[in-house]
């Protein structure tokens, strides 16, 4: 572990290509939120086009079509990140970091192509193309978590990774302008016969241009993904190649590492831990590690993914979507996505960008836990009120979620798992971490569509709901608490051994305890 090359790595300064390996691997993530985030509009315009006879409700797409479509992508991403997850350890993370971005782009690309245009075909074929979108996005999470915490140094780490994640925030943009502007060049070239109760057929087509251009930027970054050297750690810890190691950093970054990698005794590293990610050594160092990133992210995902949804009973009654057209309706759709985009999920992502490394990680997922929680219950509890008036109050209480949110555990989460675990078990822990969050999604999608059936809201059932994920907010919390550790400051390496120490101090102060059992074991060593 006392590789010289690591420790330059670690010391080293911010240089251009951390923020080009920023950009690289953060087109990923803003890819996977274009697609996810830009559903809402799609479901109004998909409404439109395919249930406008609807005997039940003119233009609402059934609640169990909506369900299958979010979950097809859900489950995709809970089997990509589990998958990639592994085949990022053992095959390396720029080997398999291509085939998730291509999975992406083509996935995006089949969605408009969905085949013929009768209803069930098109839902068909959409929901097929969106799960193997939703392998590709799981496939990005754990790769491009573990491949900018193995490049950045670690002093600035938290803040190089959050930056990553933080371009979900512009992919959220970035939808909603694109369903903006699709729906006004529509809107004016069909003017002359639109009207609020009629469909045209070109509107089937603008659905198919807004997925389709979200594979555009997430395209035009393949090349320089397939061009990125193989990380460092990776190469030295996994593969014990501390020479090619050095001759792949000396390539993207200005530390001359070559040299005194060629001139260290500890070329080689020392043999590391041979215990396998399924045994009880690994329960025992890493399992309360896995516990607290998996059942966090769990509870993030559930509170996140129902705000999310939670945004069409919002659009009902403050967007005044009736009595207008299927492209203002779509229109007015993203433009809401993008207000609460500019005013509160961007500004949260930056504002952890800024403080990741001042404040820790620890103490900002417990915040974001909290301010989430009260914000819930502040909505919740007094719903009937917020149900039955038009109040600008609610939408910044709601706003605040998507805040504390993302300045909390949306991006603690995706940081923590990158930094705890050690380089062989990094990539595939970070995924079982991922994946659980995305079980976490699909019950809170569930939850949200039990809560607002038959597209009535019931003021008791969501009333219910909120409350539900004020209380997950602060377990959360709690979990943060007792089982998360701080890994700020510290190299990844160090956070590895710090923890392989204390579960050995721990046993061997049982050992000694044993042989002499009137001797009391120290209090210091046991909290170690």
């Amino acid at each position: 572990m006392g590789l010289r090359v690591l420790s330059a790595l670690d010391g080293a300064k911010i240089q251009y290509y951390h923020f080009k390996a920023i950009i690289i691997a953060g087109m990923g993530l803003f890819t996977d939120a274009y697609d996810l985030f830009c559903i809402p509009p799609i479901m109004k315009l998909l409404g439109r086009v395919y249930y406008e006879d609807n005997p039940h409700d003119k233009y609402q797409i059934p609640q169990v079509v909506l369900a299958t479509m979010l979950g097809t992508v859900l489950l995709g991403t809970v089997i990509g990140q589990l998958v990639f997850g592994i085949l990022g350890d053992r095959m390396g993370r720029r080997r398999v970091y291509g085939i998730s971005l291509m999975l992406m782009v083509l996935s995006s690309v089949g969605c408009g192509f969905s085949i013929c245009r009768t209803k069930t075909c098109v839902l068909v074929s959409l929901g097929f193309f969106r799960f193997f979108l939703g392998l590709g996005i799981g496939g990005d999470y754990p790769l491009s978590a573990t491949i900018m915490s193995e490049f950045a140094n670690k002093n600035t780490r938290g803040a190089f990774i959050a930056a990553v994640f933080s371009m979900q925030g512009l992919g959220i943009l970035a939808s909603s302008m694109v369903t903006m502007v699709v729906s006004k060049t529509f809107e004016a070239a069909a003017s002359k016969k639109l009207s609020h109760d009629h469909t045209p057929e070109d509107a089937d087509i603008a659905w198919r241009l807004i997925l389709m251009l979200g594979a555009v930027p997430a395209g035009l970054t393949y090349y320089w993904r397939m061009m990125m050297p193989e990380t460092a750690r990776y190469t030295a810890l996994v593969e014990n190649n501390a020479l090619q190691a050095a001759r792949d950093m000396e390539k993207v970054l200005d530390v001359s590492i070559f040299q005194i990698a060629e001139d260290d005794p500890m070329q080689q590293p020392q043999n590391p831990s041979s215990y396998p990610l399924i045994s009880m050594q690994f329960l025992r160092v890493h399992g309360i590690d896995l516990f607290s990133c998996a059942t966090t992210w769990l509870l993030l995902d559930i509170a996140f993914y129902s705000s999310s949804l939670f945004q069409s009973q919002i659009y009902r009654k403050n967007l005044h979507l009736q009595d207008t057209n299927v492209y203002n309706e779509a229109f007015k759709v993203a433009f809401f996505q993008t207000m609460v985009a500019i005013a509160a999920t961007i500004p949260g992502y930056w504002f952890t960008v800024y403080f990741i490394d001042r404040i820790g990680r620890k103490k900002i997922q417990m915040m974001g836990f909290l301010c989430m929680g009260i914000v819930y219950f502040a909505i919740g509890i007094p719903y009937h009120y917020w149900r039955t008036h038009e109040n600008k109050g609610f939408l910044v209480l709601y706003g605040l979620t998507f805040f504390f949110a993302n300045f909390g555990p949306n991006t603690t989460t995706f940081i923590v798992p990158a930094e705890l675990f050690p380089a062989r078990f990094r990539s595939t822990c970070h995924g079982i971490s991922g994946a659980m969050g995305k079980v976490g999604a699909f019950f809170g999608t569930l939850g949200f569509l039990w809560a607002t059936k038959n597209n009535d809201p019931r003021i008791k059932a969501m009333r219910i709901a909120l409350v539900s994920l004020g209380g997950i907010c602060l377990l959360g919390m709690a979990v943060t608490y007792l089982f998360t550790r701080e890994t700020n400051g510290r190299s990844l390496e160090e956070n590895e051994k710090e923890k392989e120490n204390s579960e050995l101090r721990f046993f061997r102060c049982l050992m000694d305890a044993d042989r002499h059992p009137k001797t009391s074991v120290p209090e210091e060593e046991i909290a170690l």
